[in-house]
């Protein structure tokens, strides 16, 4: 997607180094059951602030209302948060259900988030109470750890066999070689840190993450912005250079630790473009821009290849939606952007070809699989094999982006540009999605993928309006919109 929004809530506060997520242990008596849970952790922190939050579980009665408070022990000092009320007293903090949320069933749980200042110590609180009821504890407490810190590296590592993606440690014969993307974007690190709000649009702690996870997603799609990840001084440095990149690392190692395949892309970049289709007169990485930049692109590609060559197990998606055709006057122009790059008509900066890129990834030896997207918002793929970069290891795939409201949104469109370039190189529908908060289109887009053997990532895992996102999810507890419901099944038919 073009333009994905900021959140309207309270935004969640950044990550600036991610930590590993402090929980607060659950401890029952053994076989007994307690009044209520509360998992506490921490998503983020930084030198004076941290990101944190808590999931609340009712085990017995059902409550019309909720009020959950806890004891701060090191002088944190709560500033903002959402999905409830935040207070505080002292070193009491109170956290009371929203007017949309006052519900909860018994066996129901809620999760909401907060943002606060820490200093000297950031001690996890040890007592929780729902409606004046403790938490966590029944008459024989033994303590039990909820959720261990996640181990990395279960991810396949992929490359491209044919037309086919493989595990590259696996046996090219036996079953289960042949891996196919499935799966979500999770967008969020290409606006957040350019506009000053923080790094990721919500969680990204392993919870978060387990729940994609448990739609039987295999694959994770996640749009960084260049400027954000070079440390550019327009970008406040605390979601900059080396505190992005620790937060993208982390966040990758999350997802490769339940398996899934972690697909970063650059959505955002530098270069001033005023013309045809423009989604902003910005210099700055704000908007999407018809091709990467030369002065930038590169250089982000080459750091970031840097940073995960020795993971193979990560997949790059070189540049998010192409659109030098609404920029130049000829297709053949236009073709010749992409590959090539230079001096492009209509596009007033130096323009960076996917020939380059390909060029920068492999100029640091870097091996993994790379993904490029054509024209027309990575929706025109009619010319990719002709103007196909040259990549000296053979791992290049297609990209293809489809929507509800695209031009090639049709059977016959993909049956007369897709199936040709599917027959000869693998082929990742990095983005499908629809705008009417149903999922007849998708439906009709996964078997045609489905029916050919080809991957497919819906847009997107972010609490947004489904009918302007489009949005998979109401809560990142991983509760589908009516549109994302047709993602979520479909995933769980094919992978349960």
């Amino acid at each position: 997607m073009r333009h994905p929004p900021r959140s309207g809530l309270l935004v969640v506060g950044a990550a600036v180094a991610l930590v590993g997520t402090a929980i607060a242990p659950v401890v029952t008596a053994s076989g007994a059951t307690p009044a209520c849970t509360v998992d506490y952790s921490v998503t983020s922190q930084w030198d004076t602030g941290f990101q944190g939050g808590v999931k609340i579980t009712n085990n017995s009665a059902a409550l019309s209302s909720w009020s959950l408070t806890f004891d701060f022990a090191g002088g944190q000092k709560v500033s903002q948060g959402w999905n409830a009320k935040w207070s505080q007293s002292a070193a009491t903090v109170t956290a009371a259900n929203e007017s949309w949320n006052g519900s909860l069933g018994s066996g129901a749980s809620v999760s909401a988030g907060f943002l606060a200042s820490w200093s000297g110590s950031n001690a996890v609180p040890t007592t929780f109470k729902l409606n004046g009821t403790t938490c966590n504890v029944d008459t024989e407490p033994s303590p039990t750890p909820t959720d261990p810190p996640p181990t990395t590296g279960t991810a396949p590592k992929l490359h491209v066999l044919g037309n086919k993606l493989v595990d590259a440690d696996a046996d090219a014969d036996a079953d289960g070689a042949t891996r196919r993307l499935l799966g979500v974007n999770r967008s969020g690190g290409e606006f957040m840190c350019v506009q000053g709000y923080g790094i990721f649009d919500g969680p990204v702690d392993d919870a978060s993450v387990k729940a994609i996870a448990d739609w039987k997603a295999n694959t994770v799609r996640i749009p960084l912005n260049e400027e954000c990840w070079l440390g550019l001084s327009n970008i406040k440095p605390e979601y900059a250079g080396a505190n992005y990149i620790a937060a993208v690392k982390a966040l990758v190692a999350k997802v490769e630790a339940h398996g899934m395949t972690p697909l970063v892309e650059l959505h955002w970049n530098y270069g001033q473009y005023t013309g045809n289709s423009a989604g902003c007169s910005d210099v700055h990485a704000t908007c999407q821009k018809p091709m990467p930049d030369a002065q930038y692109s590169p250089a982000f590609w080459s750091s970031v290849a840097s940073t995960f060559k020795d993971d193979q197990a990560v997949a790059f998606d070189l540049f998010n939606e192409p659109y030098p055709d609404r920029a130049t006057s000829t297709t053949a122009q236009a073709w010749a952007c992409w590959k090539d790059g230079g001096t492009c008509p209509g596009i007033g900066y130096e323009v960076a070809g996917m020939q380059d890129l390909v060029d920068a990834v492999r100029g640091t030896g870097a091996k993994n699989l790379i993904l490029a997207g054509g024209l027309a918002y990575s929706n025109d793929l009619s010319q990719w094999l002709t103007y196909k970069p040259s990549d000296p290891t053979g791992n290049l795939v297609a990209a293809f982006h489809t929507y509800n409201f695209n031009t090639c949104a049709s059977e016959s469109c993909w049956n007369s540009t897709l199936a040709p370039v599917a027959a000869q190189v693998p082929l990742v529908a990095g983005e499908i999605g629809e705008n009417t908060c149903s999922h007849g289109f998708i439906d009709t887009a996964m078997k045609w993928f489905d029916d050919r053997g080809l991957s497919y990532l819906g847009w997107t895992w972010n609490t947004w309006d489904c009918s302007s996102g489009p949005s998979l999810i109401s809560d990142y507890d991983g509760t589908p919109t009516s549109y994302g419901v047709g993602l979520r099944d479909h995933l769980r038919a094919l992978n349960g």
